[in-house]
């Protein structure tokens, strides 16, 4: 029986192994240490040229689009004219009577309060204010004693006049809407600043943008005593002004 491809027997029926099957087996080159089936392929893919039937085909189906929508825009904004309204070449007519009438007020109306006193002192006139005077309520006259006439040529008193305030240089601290809201502030600033005891003090009536406005003003006598008086209310906080 004849054994495998390098095996054989011997006469005694000993087997052992020929020449042939201690050689090793080669399947390469040994001078060859390349691996042909891990290396890449030398075959390539053929590149793609442009499409040209396709991208007519594209082209043609835009055009196709666009001209859809042109058509579509000019059927919407044609304007579509009746059969009962036609165009007519007349004018309108005018209405019977003036179309511009003249007020009855000349300028507008004229509001109460309004005068040239802020043209006047902006082209550089000035001013002078007026001094208030009022006259003193008078004394409720005494009851005559019963049985006693009144006498014929007897005649009522005459109350006295208000003496007016002091003339001369002032230091003006406040102006106000009234009288009376003059005379509290004057008594306000008393109470906040002891410069101002001992000096008297006046309410001079006055007109400015905003109408009549009462100036309380302190008397001082001379134009230095006014300058020194206003600079010792400014220390104490107060604002004012000397007026000559």
């Amino acid at each position: 029986m004849a054994g495998p491809v390098g095996y054989e027997q011997d006469d005694d029926g000993f087997g052992r192994t020929t020449p042939f099957a201690s050689e090793q087996l080669v399947l390469t080159d040994p001078d060859d240490d390349r691996l042909p089936w891990l290396e890449a392929s030398d075959y390539d893919e053929p590149e793609r040229g442009l499409d040209f039937g396709r991208l007519a085909g594209f082209g043609l189906l835009l055009l196709i689009v666009l001209a859809a929508a042109a058509g579509i825009w000019w059927y919407l904004s044609k304007a579509k004219v009746s059969g009962d309204l036609q165009p007519v070449g007349t004018t309108i007519a005018a209405p019977q009577g003036p179309y511009k009438v003249r007020p009855s007020e000349e300028g507008g109306k004229v509001f109460e309060g309004t005068g040239d006193t802020s043209f006047a002192v902006g082209e550089g006139q000035r001013r002078e204010g007026r001094i208030a005077r009022t006259q003193p309520k008078p004394a409720p006259a005494a009851s005559p004693a019963v049985g006693a006439s009144p006498s014929p040529s007897s005649e009522p008193e005459k109350s006295p006049e208000t003496a007016p305030p002091a003339a001369g240089p002032s230091v003006q601290v406040g102006a106000y809407a009234s009288r009376s809201d003059a005379e509290r502030g004057w008594q306000t600033l008393m109470r906040q600043t002891e410069k101002l005891n001992g000096v008297s003090h006046r309410i001079v009536e006055g007109q400015a943008d905003i109408g009549t406005v009462f100036r309380l003003q302190a008397v001082a006598g001379s134009l230095e005593s006014a300058r020194a008086l206003c600079a010792g209310l400014k220390q104490d906080g107060v604002a004012c002004q000397v007026k000559r």
